[in-house]
């Protein structure tokens, strides 16, 4: 009973990962072979089941977008689409909510999550890992008057969910970890602790022998 169990949990151990990550990226290919029309599918167009046609038809279109977007034509659509979305009452809300989000999660020059740190939450003398997301709006700095910082304290194991705190700059230790190994501390909540090495000590140089007279 000891032998079965010891080499099922190590089964499973392989297993699971390997499962989530294909149900993970499964659900993804489904949802985006989901928003082409019935008319686009390549039944329609061919008159055979392509799998995969959907999908790489939808990064194609992203692709081509950002093609597209990139330049001074494709900016000033993009802006007049915006401006369009902004006089929708409902779909202003939830599109501009949405943009600002993904803006600052996956702009090549934002700040946002590129720092794992240590914070006292919830009481002091408790510690957990949290990530620098910026600072606080001109209002809130102007209110709080010392110099603060936005930290994103994300819970376990799910780590989309979470807690937004402005701390003082002082009171957050950032951590040499990465982002990576960070959230794969706090998803198995402990268990995987990351690396850590320490720079060598800088050797202090030779003393000279005394001069002889």
């Amino acid at each position: 009973m000891r032998f079965f169990k010891r080499y099922f949990v190590t089964g499973l151990l392989i297993w699971i990962p390997l499962i989530a990550t294909f149900w993970v990226l499964a659900m993804l290919v489904e949802t985006l072979e989901g928003l082409v029309p019935a008319f686009l599918s390549a039944q329609a167009l061919f008159g055979v089941n392509i799998p995969g046609f959907q999908f790489a038809l939808v990064l194609t279109v992203i692709l081509l977008t950002g093609v597209l977007c990139a330049n001074f034509i494709g900016r000033a659509l993009l802006d007049r689409w915006e401006r369009l979305l902004g006089r929708i009452p409902l779909v202003r809300s939830i599109y501009n909510a949405v943009k600002q989000v993904s803006d600052t999660m996956f702009a090549p020059n934002g700040q946002a999550f590129r720092e794992a740190v240590l914070v006292q939450y919830p009481r002091k003398g408790l510690w957990t890992i949290g990530f620098l997301t910026g600072v606080p709006c001109d209002e809130v700095s102007a209110i709080l008057g010392d110099d603060h910082v936005s930290v994103y304290v994300p819970t376990t194991p799910n780590p989309t969910s979470g807690f937004f705190l402005m701390l003082p700059r002082t009171d957050v230790r950032v951590l040499e970890m990465s982002v990576e190994a960070a959230l794969k501390h706090i998803i198995s909540m402990g268990v995987v602790a990351p690396t850590y090495t320490t720079l060598p000590e800088p050797a202090e140089p030779p003393v000279a022998p005394p001069s002889q007279p």
